[in-house]
């Protein structure tokens, strides 16, 4: 099947280097030189695409580099640098007009000074040291969100944290373009799951509306007798699936029906230009089966999936599955279910009900039909496996009223104590930086939602990057958390959050 995870080298970052005319043409050229060298070998370490431009050295060319990187919808960001001494008032207009994500690199072109050769002219030409500074000044000036990164283009540090924010740019990039389609609604009484639509379109641009689930059910019963051959055919290649699913089992219409729910939610996905989507278990309408297998593998493909109706959730899974591209691991819809809780060797055992990505597992999944106690509806097909051990981060959107909150923990997926034959479907279990009683008591501080996005591909940085493009708040349980640091900065951020919206 089709993925839908884009290769971020189709992705554009610009690279914009400023200085002025009052120098000459000779410095000019050496800078422009120069600046081209930085950016090939910075570059040379992304996964997006660098792009250097020319030199900008007027209000009029920053202006229109701004409003070109606007309207290219390859780019996702830009890099600035103001390689000589680029002044700021002439920035004013370029900056104002700036809607993609910035980051401010302070460099220079040589790692060592020339000791024994440095002259009035080196220092002419090498002066970012005080150059960038009067460049932050107007970035501060203007209020201008961006993420500022020190050091020479060939330190891996320095790369590192570059490559970071372009992973949270090309996220960004994807919330600006997300339709996100919604089968019935949300769950029923609960309210962690609700949000402000409109306000989620303006601040990360995602699209979220509704469609009533007998049009799914529709495009599902649509499904051809050949195609759902041919899906089957590829589930018994790729996975382990039980006798009584296979052909002549006494159960294998019912993978049938898992393929036809996947031809049809892919097809309707696919003709909407969604690339995220919500259902729920008390809104299934004709559909026969919760969809299950089917958005296991959706989200393996790179989709965006919130059950229960969580939109929000949605989002961030398919951010995550973005910003993750080209690494090991993946992205997946997750719910803290239950706990562990022997001293000193407390975990979290994290699953839902059917749907969690095989993408957070390296091993061959096993393919099968268990009864669902919930829904009303046939057993339903879905993927049994457990989450690979090694680092990941869970990550939860929640509509706080006047402000839509991020809660992240790092978190070490590890084996299973022992099999767990009696619970059939995808899950993962986890110990919590820094520990588990001041990991849940943060998370409960913050009201943070039970429905996470788990990644098992980015870290934290990347997610705080992307919180600072979208200026949304940011609270992170790591392994330096204290729980009173913790509580003071909830408070803080209340009162932050709420005058810089202003009146």
């Amino acid at each position: 099947m089709t993925s839908i995870i884009p290769d971020l080298k189709t992705r554009e970052v610009w690279f914009l280097t400023g200085s002025q005319d009052l120098y000459g043409e000779e410095t000019l050229r050496q800078v422009a030189e120069q600046s081209r060298a930085v950016a090939e070998e910075l570059g040379a370490g992304l996964p997006v695409t660098l792009v250097w431009k020319p030199v900008l050295t007027s209000s009029e060319g920053i202006r229109r580099a701004m409003l070109d990187a606007n309207s290219d919808d390859s780019v996702v960001g830009v890099i600035t640098w103001a390689h000589t001494f680029s002044p700021s008032k002439m920035w004013i207009h370029g900056l104002d007009v700036l809607r993609k994500p910035l980051l401010h690199l302070h460099t220079q072109a040589n790692v060592a000074l020339p000791w024994a050769d440095i002259d009035f002219d080196f220092m002419n030409l090498n002066q970012a040291a005080h150059g960038d500074r009067e460049h932050a000044y107007i970035l501060s000036r203007l209020n201008i969100a961006r993420k500022t990164v020190v050091g020479h283009a060939s330190n891996p540090a320095v790369v590192a944290q570059v490559e970071a924010w372009s992973r949270a740019a090309a996220g960004w990039d994807a919330a600006q373009n997300m339709k996100l389609a919604r089968f019935g609604d949300n769950m029923r009484f609960v309210a962690v799951t609700e949000g402000d639509k409109t306000e989620a379109e303006l601040r990360f641009g995602v699209q979220v509306n509704t469609w009533g689930v007998n049009e799914l059910a529709e495009a599902v019963h649509s499904a051809s007798d050949s195609d759902i051959d041919d899906l089957v055919a590829l589930y018994e290649r790729e996975y382990d699936v039980v006798a009584e699913l296979r052909r002549g089992g006494e159960r294998h219409e019912s993978l049938r029906y898992g393929a036809a729910i996947e031809l049809g939610l892919r097809s309707f996905l696919e003709a909407g230009g969604f690339s995220a989507f919500t259902t729920s278990f008390e809104d299934l309408g004709e559909l026969r089966q919760l969809p299950g297998l089917a958005v296991q593998r959706l989200m393996a493909d790179g989709y965006g999936f919130g059950a229960e109706g969580d939109w929000k959730t949605a989002v961030l899974v398919r951010v995550a599955n973005v910003m993750g591209a080209g690494l090991p691991g993946g992205a997946s819809l997750m719910e803290d279910y239950t706990y562990h809780l022997t001293p000193g060797e407390e975990k979290i055992l994290g699953a839902h009900m059917l749907e969690v990505s095989p993408s957070l597992s390296s091993r061959r999944a096993s393919l099968e039909i268990h009864p669902l106690g919930i829904g009303g509806k046939d057993d339903p097909v879905r993927l049994v496996f457990t989450a690979d051990p090694g680092p990941a981060v869970v990550v939860a959107l929640s509509d706080m009223r006047d402000r839509f909150r991020l809660v992240a923990n790092v978190v070490e997926n590890v084996e299973l104590d022992a099999p767990m034959p009696n619970l059939p479907v995808g899950r993962a279990v986890w110990k919590p930086a820094p520990d588990f009683a001041t990991s849940a008591a943060c998370w409960l501080t913050a009201g943070a939602a039970h429905h996470t996005v788990m990644t098992t591909a980015v870290g934290v940085e990347v997610f705080r990057d992307w919180a600072e493009m979208a200026r949304t708040e940011l609270l992170v349980i790591d392994e330096e958390t204290t729980l009173r640091e913790f509580q003071n900065e909830v408070r803080w951020n209340a009162a932050y959050y709420r005058l810089a919206q202003g009146i």
